[in-house]
């Protein structure tokens, strides 16, 4: 297959993405605007299309990508893992690969999650903590226990449970009517235009979750979060200690503590796993994105021996977690994944991650927070989001028609970097082991960006 896209030309293949290719979340009416590229080759934290042309990889390849492409280590792991198994099903038969890295997300995780259940992806892994919530309680004879709680400006993924307990936003709001109902609670207010985060931010919010609860805490089977930043709404914080009080509240109300770290797991916010880290407990953990290091999909969806067994019965009791995928537990994606994390460890012992997180914020802080069509940057770890505006003395926000965003990333590619804004914010979300220089270089091409993009508006 490379060898025939080595000898088609540019205009062709261009013809034939049109023609056959769906691209998600793209609007195909800007095609003639942002034509996709055609990426033939990558090389550590750069992508090639098929005219030579070098790009920085400014968004970790959708958020996933955490050593670069072509790391001979994870190349090895796969290569070996080939040599052996391409494939066989997990349903009722395992394998050594994922057998190894059952243990080690068991090993990483909070004490309390033991058994990990695979999936493909992301969505996925919040649609079985869903399904194992709900199949719980009514399997342990608390069947009232159906409803879901779930933060405002949440993005869980894009299947109808997912979507169900996202937080809206055009993302799912048109699919609303095939949602199920859940019960959204306001996301902190924890950050001024200085960046500072303040404790004291997060009380409405805690306290409108305390009402929620013991209003509807009988009724509820479980509450799921993305801890400490809510990724696709812009990188928008949780300051500290918010998320251990949501754990206080759900253990009290008997309701389970569904945590989506799809984004923000294996070293994004500068460490392994962010529950972890703040001494949490969950009933649930959701990973993805980063597992195997941004090569292959893979997700897990970890929970407790006390949940695992309440699934286990005689034959004809049908206690059984009907839910699984053909690819689930692919030792191909195990194998990179297992290979990953074991480096990922070494990589944070180290103090890698907490290095590329000061040096991120050194050039966002010297580059880009003072620029006059930036009105915020929201940074944690290796994530960082940057909204925009008109003017920084001028409260209005762009018309609706306005796609700054979008224009600001095409000069962005235009100098080498590839980017994909949300609405008109700009994520910034790099391979997480990425050296400083290429920090300084992706925020110098920002700045420049910017101000190529708002000089035109200023001269039309």
């Amino acid at each position: 297959m490379v060898a025939v896209s080595r000898n088609l030309n540019q205009s062709t293949l261009d013809k034939w993405d049109a023609d056959h290719a769906w691209h998600p979340f793209t609007q195909s009416s800007e095609r003639g605007f942002a034509p996709p590229l055609q990426i033939e080759k990558g090389e550590g934290h750069w992508l090639f299309d098929l005219n030579g042309n070098r790009y920085f990889d400014g968004t970790a390849s959708m958020w996933t990508n955490v050593r670069g492409h072509g790391n001979p280590s994870l190349d090895n792991a796969l290569r070996e893992q080939l040599d052996y198994l391409a494939h066989s099903t997990f349903l009722g038969h395992g394998h050594p690969t994922a057998t190894l890295l059952s243990r080690k997300l068991a090993e990483i995780s909070p004490s309390a999650l033991e058994v990990a259940f695979f999936t493909d992806n992301g969505s996925c892994a919040v649609e079985v903590a869903l399904k194992m919530s709900f199949q719980f309680w009514q399997l342990i004879g608390r069947p009232e226990k159906q409803k879901v709680v779930a933060m405002e400006g949440a993005y869980h993924g894009d299947t109808f449970g997912a979507m169900s307990v996202g937080g809206g936003g055009f993302f799912a709001e048109r699919f609303r009517p095939w949602c199920f109902e859940v019960e959204h609670f306001p996301a902190p207010l924890c950050l001024e235009s200085s960046g500072i985060i303040h404790q004291e931010d997060s009380t409405s919010s805690l306290d409108a979750l305390q009402l929620l609860l013991d209003r509807e805490g009988d009724k509820i089977a479980a509450l799921v979060l993305e801890p400490s930043v809510q990724g696709a709404a812009g990188m928008k914080q949780q300051p500290s200690g918010f998320l251990q009080a949501v754990a206080q509240l759900c253990q009290k109300a008997d309701v389970h503590l569904i945590l989506d770290e799809v984004f923000v797991g294996f070293g994004r916010l500068g460490e392994m796993l962010v529950c972890s880290d703040e001494g949490v407990q969950p009933d649930f953990l959701c990973l993805a994105k980063g597992l195997t290091g941004g090569y292959l999909p893979l997700a897990a969806t970890m929970t407790t021996s006390e949940v695992y067994a309440a699934f286990s019965g005689a034959y004809h009791e049908h206690k059984a977690l009907y839910h699984g995928h053909t690819f689930t537990a692919n030792p191909l994606a195990a194998a990179v994944a297992l290979r990953n994390v074991e480096m990922l460890e070494e990589d944070l012992a180290q103090g890698l991650v907490a290095e590329g997180t000061k040096a991120f914020g050194y050039y966002l802080n010297k580059t880009l927070a003072k620029h006059p069509n930036v009105r915020e940057v929201r940074q944690r770890g290796l994530a960082c989001c940057l909204d925009l505006c008109p003017d920084k003395d001028n409260s209005n926000a762009f018309p609706v028609t306005r796609r700054a965003g979008l224009e600001v990333c095409m000069e962005a590619r235009a100098r080498g970097v590839l980017l994909r804004p949300l609405g008109n914010s700009i994520p910034l979300v790099p391979p997480i082991l990425v050296r400083p220089d290429e920090l300084e270089f992706l925020c110098h091409v920002l700045r420049d960006s910017l101000d190529a993009n708002f000089a035109k508006e200023q001269k039309s």
